[in-house]
């Protein structure tokens, strides 16, 4: 479901960043290089990120890393990161993810790394998305 709406966000225009409560806590972005969607299914609970390129494919690596840039910059890496979508999608899933909502939410950009790629997004407008993801994230579910 997650490749799903990345792939639609992709063969849309580009927008600021997204949050949807439905059917799952969900913050997304799309640029001309990316999309971006990050989900919690507090039924696991789990966390995703999964950033799906436009054009090539991710290049193979055994470290994936995000670097964000900005007031609070940090750079985080894990080898646990999976391709799909012929290459296209790479995705990290995890049951905390402070450190990635701290990057989104307190930066002014990020860049994902992979191999020799960088591809860099906005986060121009993402703390209101990044805080209302957060809420839903501690909600408790009925």
């Amino acid at each position: 479901m997650r490749l799903a709406l990345a792939l639609c966000l992709l063969a849309g225009p580009l927008h600021a960043w997204e949050f949807s409560a439905d059917p799952l806590c969900t913050l997304s972005h799309a640029t001309e290089e990316a999309a971006v969607v990050v989900t919690h299914d507090p039924a696991i609970p789990e966390y995703a990120i999964t950033i799906t390129r436009a054009g090539a494919p991710w290049p193979e690596g055994p470290v994936f890393a995000i670097r964000f840039d900005g007031p609070h910059g940090l750079t985080i890496s894990t080898t646990r990161h999976s391709l799909g979508a012929g290459g296209r999608a790479l995705t990290v899933t995890d049951r905390g993810f402070g450190n990635v909502l701290d990057g989104l939410q307190f930066n002014d950009t990020a860049t994902a790394l992979l191999g020799g790629a960088a591809v860099p997004f906005p986060l121009e407008g993402a703390a209101e998305p990044v805080a209302r993801f957060r809420a839903c994230a501690a909600a408790p579910v009925a």
